[in-house]
């Protein structure tokens, strides 16, 4: 996996981004959830949703976010300029996770979730 991510939502702006390729940040610094495996989890355990093929996808299948690189899945609309970062926050201590939900079929549609996913 790439190191440094940016994640756009489905009008292509730029909602959060990894540097270090786990942890997933906003712009305004704030630590959202961070990866393991093919998983996106919550700093309270919650499981998120599934980053495949450079997609975060909901529970239902369908695609919340992309990176530059995604493949498959709906059509990305044109990737707008990226803010600048801002400090960033200290982490949360990670609660315990949950197990990881069956995975829903792949939809090539757009969740429609925006920030709201990391809630």
């Amino acid at each position: 996996m790439n190191d440094d991510l940016t994640f756009y939502d489905w009008h292509g702006a730029p909602v959060a981004y990894s540097d270090d390729g786990e942890t997933i940040y906003l712009y305004s610094g704030e630590p959202v959830a961070y990866l393991s495996d093919d998983s996106v989890y919550g700093y309270s355990g919650r499981h998120l949703g599934f980053f495949e093929d450079g997609f975060v996808r909901d529970h239902s299948g369908r695609c919340v976010f992309y990176t530059e690189n995604a493949q498959g899945g709906p059509a990305k609309p044109a990737r707008q300029a990226k803010p600048a970062r801002s400090a960033r926050y200290a982490q949360p201590a990670r609660a315990a996770r949950q197990a990881q939900p069956a995975r829903a079929a792949r939809q090539s549609a757009w969740s429609g979730l925006g920030r709201q996913f990391f809630s």
